[in-house]
């Protein structure tokens, strides 16, 4: 029997956003619900794993950023806001389709959903996900590692390492700060690679990294040599290649699962369909429609009229849709071996947000898949990158190209004509942070002075977020996504000038403390170049 190996990374990633001089904000539900239609759910599927004692091996990347979010108490205490209102909405549709039993019935399901959401988060949870993450990682079944400091876009700050190194430092620093331990992988923002860049994730002492698949392609080998297996840098450092073909069964629009017509339709929501006046009190300032959640239609195609969401149908239609991609992989591994050294291990990427707020079904579908692979009577295993590594050295000793796993795979959906002006600005931003820190690292900066520069750290690291770009380019919330750039340069640009003026506003310094309080123990010192820093690595 041919053996070979499948790790499913899920990528956690959010930008920071939180907001405390508003009583609330509409961009803090990207949170809020994340954690009710994807984090949540994905703890569930743990658990049943857990109690029927599968055995099984998973991969979740959470950001740093996401990380910040999840354990701080003023969104802790928003988010059980957010839920209260979502079962309180979810009421009023109980009553509202009173006479409508199949609109009904999908009412009471949303309702239960936010109730056991809420439960499970207050009660079961403590509001405290990243610790439930933790317990399964104990546990051996759930690999945690994690990516740059704000999912800044390397290959595009590459002008200068320092800014580099930066963000791979202070992520994992943020990391080992919250789960107590330091992570072996790590999460390249959007797959985004350059030569050298292995060099940083070395000094911090990461094992391994993805890459897209054609960033492996070589004319000295084929791409089942390539992307199927670990390869070493010339460091030391694996690398591994995402499978194209997962990807294309599971993020593929046209061809993907979450296509299909079982499945609950994601952009038909209530709050584009229902009185303003009732939906009032659950919508963006009360005038502005929003997705509230609640979703009574499966998709049916653009141009065909909308059909009722079957749950029991779109379950059950998990279940086949995990049958066939198991069965895929085994055709994958059947052929592979014939090519590789080692046992081929398939590697699937995905961002995590896709199981569960994208594609309702999603969890359903990743824990069939998880189920299905634990069984001996097949030649396919769960793995993890870290475990494959112990087990098989490295193949070729390969350089990876530069690449991304963005549009045509490269950088080009993070620098174009809708975002390429907040780069300057950018650059121009990291080389007054190196100055401020190599003029002053040596020095002795009382209390004060050395909360400012921190805290300019803090933002020019927060306008680097590869989030805000790709915003623009996407088109959605852009007025927001500009409004964060601006706003940081502006707050860094005010510290570095207090800095240098010797003029410090203590209270304009705590409001911006309180406001973005993330990355509590950086220092400013690591932001000098490295042959002036006297800071440790």
């Amino acid at each position: 029997m041919k053996k070979g190996y499948l790790s499913i990374i899920l990528h956690a990633h959010l930008p920071f956003v939180r907001h405390p001089e508003y009583d609330s904000f509409f961009e803090e539900n990207w949170l809020f619900e994340a954690i009710t239609e994807c984090y949540l759910p994905l703890l569930n599927v743990l658990e049943r794993l857990e109690k029927d004692r599968i055995n099984y091996q998973l991969t979740l990347s959470l950001s740093p950023t996401l990380i910040s979010m999840l354990c701080d108490a003023l969104l802790q205490s928003r988010y059980l806001d957010f839920l209260h209102r979502q079962i309180e909405l979810a009421e009023k549709e109980v009553i509202r389709t009173r006479n409508q039993p199949e609109y009904q019935k999908l009412a009471r399901l949303y309702r239960r959903f936010f109730v056991k959401s809420c439960s499970d988060y207050q009660d079961r949870y403590q509001g405290d996900l990243v610790k439930q993450f933790k317990r399964h990682h104990s546990l051996g079944n759930l690999e945690l590692i994690t990516t740059a400091a704000t999912h800044g876009y390397l290959p595009l700050l590459n002008t200068s390492e320092t800014a580099v190194r930066n963000q791979i430092k202070v992520g994992i620093d943020t990391f080992k700060t919250h789960l107590g331990f330091a992570p072996t992988g790590f999460w390249l923002p959007e797959c985004g690679y350059y030569p050298g860049l292995e060099d940083h994730l070395r000094e911090v002492g990461i094992a391994y990294f993805f890459v897209d698949s054609h960033s492996l392609s070589s004319s000295d080998y084929s791409i089942k040599q390539t992307v199927y297996c670990a390869h070493r840098l010339n460091n030391g450092i694996a690398v591994f290649g995402r499978d194209p073909a997962s990807s294309k069964q599971v993020w593929s629009a046209q061809e993907g699962y979450p296509g299909d017509s079982s499945y609950r339709e994601y952009y038909r929501d209530i709050g584009f369909d229902l009185d303003l006046e009732y939906l009032g009190p659950y919508i963006l300032d009360g005038i502005t429609r929003i997705q509230t959640g609640i979703k009574y239609y499966r998709i049916t195609g653009k141009d065909s009229e909308k059909e009722l969401y079957d749950p029991k149908q779109a379950i059950n239609q998990t279940f086949c849709h995990a049958q066939h991609f198991i069965q895929q992989k085994l055709e994958q591994i059947d052929t592979l071996t014939d090519e590789t050294a080692t046992p081929p291990i398939i590697v699937a990427p995905f961002d995590a947000e896709l199981f569960g707020h994208w594609w309702f079904e999603g969890p359903f579908w990743l824990e069939h898949v998880l189920r299905l692979a634990d069984n001996p009577a097949h030649g396919l295993t769960t793995t993890n990158c870290q475990t494959y590594l112990e087990q098989f050295e490295g193949g070729h000793v390969i350089t990876p190209k530069a690449s991304s796993w963005g549009e045509h795979g490269s950088s080009e959906y993070w620098i174009n004509e809708k975002n390429d002006w907040i780069y300057p600005f950018l650059y121009k931003a990291q080389a007054q942070m190196e100055k401020l820190a190599s003029d002053l690292s040596r020095l002795t900066v009382d209390n004060l002075q050395e909360r400012t520069l921190n805290q300019a750290a803090r933002s020019l690291l927060l306008a680097q977020a590869s989030d805000w770009p790709f915003i623009m380019k996407s088109g959605t919330a852009v007025e927001y996504a500009n409004k964060r750039i601006t706003d940081h340069l502006a707050r860094f640009n005010y510290l570095h000038d207090s800095i240098r003026k010797n003029r410090i506003d203590e209270r304009y310094l705590i409001a911006l403390e309180t406001m973005d309080n993330l990355f509590p123990d950086i220092n400013f010192r690591t932001f000098c170049p490295k042959k002036n820093n006297t800071a440790p690595y």
